[in-house]
């Protein structure tokens, strides 16, 4: 039953609502949401902001970034999209995901706020997060770019320090087709005078020619700082020789993003100052879901990455080689129509035994026999399409001898659907009261 007016929406209800607004899904203009913004009084906002953007690393980067802080004393907001199982996982303060009745109240200003604007999903969900962390009256906010940059909803309010985690090919239909032209979205979030860590080793020249124009304080990794893996860790490049912790999850491209947010948070040390042992305790306990995670169920190794683009799977791909070999590798595979499907599951044809496909999203996702048609011409071996995700992974469990490897990839919705369906979807957001992702002594 509909509720009879919007005092009556649910958190679902209001989701739906922000849905179907904005007459587009994406619409990279920053006019509505400043608008909106404005109106609320949250520019400038009352905390520090962190924007990380780039194509492959941006969420590892939020959640050692939230870890560091929080344990160095302050109160931390992080958003980031798209969410695994549950909204409330994209807005978070100081590890806990808001709440139901929170986001419903969020929505509920917005909604009275807009008068004759109209803001898409991510839109109200980025006005939502900027809010929330003004009312809990945080220190600093970690924001994630959802697409690009400079249009990004995230980049409506100014930065205290840009990160770029990387530039590679991706949303070409909205970024460009070519490195250089989607470096130059993606380094729109930096500012004058501000610091701008980038962190891809052979930036594009329009990033770090953007951040010379704009007058932003650019930090390049291999040039301003690095790292050098070590016994037990890895130490800055630059001489400092205390060993810091691995990251607790991914492969060994995390370093490189642990080494970003080291420089990111040496960039704000004079606002936001942190102690070597905040630093590396940070690093040490951050928490994400869905890099290169590993669990065994039945006998069979399964490995989730979120990977979903030719970039992202390669480093996959590597990471997995690195393993012992398995006597057999299946993989649940479900992606967006709009990826690079052929580059997508290049890197991992040679050495997957059978393929169990289906689609992922009704609206975006490439259909389980598109995928089908892809692998085939492509040369792979046993190719099973299911209707759904819950379908292929059963499907892949039941084929699947103990010892073998499964390994799950393509997007998040592939990695979410398939971790509930194996009874592993344990994040702290499933509790109704979920307890903060770390607790002070």
């Amino acid at each position: 039953m509909a509720p009879s007016s919007r005092r009556d929406y649910s958190l679902d209800d209001w989701l739906r609502r922000f849905e179907t607004l904005h007459p587009k899904k994406i619409d990279l203009t920053l006019d509505r949401v400043t608008a909106v913004i404005e109106r609320l009084e949250l520019k400038p906002p009352p905390y520090k902001v962190v924007t990380v953007g780039g194509t492959n690393g941006k969420g590892s980067c939020v959640a050692m970034l939230e870890s560091i802080y929080w344990h160095a004393g302050y109160a931390v907001g992080a958003f980031t999209s798209p969410h695994l199982w549950r909204f409330n996982e994209r807005i978070r303060v100081n590890g806990s995901d808001a709440l139901d009745p929170e986001l419903v109240a969020l929505f509920e200003i917005i909604d009275s706020t807009l008068g004759g604007i109209t803001l898409s999903y991510f839109e109200s969900s980025t006005v939502a997060a900027l809010l929330h962390f003004a009312r809990k009256r945080v220190d600093v906010a970690v924001l994630e770019v959802g697409m690009g940059g400079r249009l990004d909803a995230s980049n409506v309010v100014d930065t205290d320090c840009a990160l770029v985690v990387s530039v590679d090919l991706d949303h070409r239909e909205w970024l460009g087709d070519d490195r250089e032209s989607i470096g130059r979205e993606k380094a729109g979030i930096m500012r004058r005078g501000k610091p701008a860590v980038i962190a891809d080793r052979d930036p594009p020249k329009s990033v770090v020619a953007y951040a010379a124009a704009e007058g932003a304080l650019a930090r390049v990794i291999g040039r301003d700082f690095d790292f050098r893996l070590v016994p037990g860790g890895w130490v800055r490049a630059e001489g400092d020789a205390r060993v810091l912790p691995l990251p607790p999850f991914g492969g060994d491209e995390q370093v490189g993003n642990a080494a970003a947010c080291a420089a990111v948070v040496d960039s704000l040390a004079s606002e936001l100052p942190v102690s070597d042992d905040a630093l590396a305790e940070g690093i040490r306990n951050a928490y994400l879901r869905g890099r290169f995670e590993r669990a065994t169920v039945d006998g069979v190794e399964w490995i989730f990455d979120v990977a979903h683009n030719p970039a992202a799977v390669a480093v996959f791909a590597a990471s997995l080689a690195r393993l012992p070999r398995a006597p057999r590798t299946l993989a649940v595979f479900a992606a967006m129509r709009d990826k690079d499907l052929a580059g997508v599951i290049a890197p991992l044809v040679p050495s997957v035994d059978a393929w169990f496909v289906t689609q992922a999203n009704a609206e975006r996702g490439a259909t389980g026999e598109a995928l089908r048609d892809v692998l085939a011409a492509r040369g792979a071996r046993s190719i099973e399409v299911a209707s759904d995700v819950a379908a292929s992974t059963a499907a892949a469990r039941a084929a699947a001898q103990p010892g073998a490897r499964v390994i799950v990839f393509g997007s998040f919705v592939t990695v979410g659907a398939a971790a509930d369906a194996l009874g592993l979807y344990c994040a702290p957001s499933r509790m109704a009261d979920q307890p903060a992702r770390w607790t002070r002594a």
